[in-house]
């Protein structure tokens, strides 16, 4: 039985699921899986919108959502009325997650699904990741992971499917590029993901973030990206100054995922001069 199979033979063991659906690679395979396995009426993806919630990436949901024929549910969250999620201390991500599972789990309920569902996978149990107690708190079940599913096992079935974003770099919430301890607001969200966006629109590949230090933006692309982002220095720094930035560094360590919390040097290189 190819793990495809294996997945769907899962998912059919519940009557009826309802996925926790971001458009990312994970929660796309879960949710096409359980589409194919247990039919439209009796999988649904839901999404949660909320200012931290990227444009591009609700976009991405949307489009893989009617590709697949999947029963797509937006549901509006609201972390940002959590004084704890606003605060934004390196827990922040439990009191998003929190929100976002009571609201599903509600809406499970009231619709008489059997079960939810997220896209974590085998791998992410090496992560800092405080929203998974918030998933363990509302029974939220990990197909991907009860079956050890790795990584690269999702990239590669999620590509024999079709899934357009096999092979799309990871991208979380908009509120985990934000420095902890510095509040999450809106508009310090709405900074990243206009700046992060000229990146993309400058051709610089891989992984992008662009991390939200106050007046400070510091720009993590994987280090073969540094020479294309010294290249368009200029835009950058007027983009960035457009935006509020008052200084625009380039870290030298390169991307890396969860730095704000794991990274205690600073090896930068300056692409504006502060003002």
């Amino acid at each position: 039985m190819s793990s495809v199979s294996r997945l769907e033979a899962h998912l059919a063991t519940f009557p009826s699921v309802l996925v926790g659906f971001s458009g990312g690679v994970d929660s796309s395979l879960v949710a096409v899986a359980a589409r194919r396995a247990l039919g439209r009426d009796h999988a649904i993806a839901a999404i949660g919108v909320s200012p931290s919630l990227a444009s591009n990436q609700y976009e991405q949901a949307v489009g893989i959502a009617n590709q697949f024929d999947l029963a797509l549910l937006e549901v509006e969250t609201r972390e940002f009325e959590q004084p704890a999620y606003v605060a934004n201390a390196p827990d922040r991500c439990y009191h998003c997650k929190h929100e976002l599972w009571q609201v599903l789990t509600d809406v499970a309920r009231a619709r008489e699904l059997a079960a939810v569902c997220d896209g974590t996978n085998a791998d992410d149990g090496s992560d800092h990741r405080p929203g998974a107690r918030a998933g363990q708190e509302f029974a939220v079940h990990s197909p991907l992971a009860d079956l050890g599913y790795t990584k690269d096992q999702v990239r590669r079935e999620a590509q024999a499917l079709g899934i357009p974003v096999w092979d799309a770099p990871a991208a979380p919430c908009l509120s985990s590029r934000v420095m902890y301890g510095l509040e999450v607001r809106p508009d310090r969200l709405r900074q990243v993901e206009a700046s992060e966006s000229l990146l993309h629109e400058l051709g610089i590949e891989g992984d992008v973030r662009v991390r939200h230090r106050g007046d400070e933006a510091r720009i993590e692309v994987i280090p073969s990206q540094f020479d294309q982002v010294r290249a368009h220095r200029a835009r950058i720094a007027a983009r960035f100054r457009e935006l509020g930035f008052r200084r625009v560094t380039l870290d030298l360590n390169g991307y890396e995922r969860g730095s704000l919390l794991t990274r205690p040097d600073e090896r930068v290189e300056p692409l504006m001069d502060p003002i």
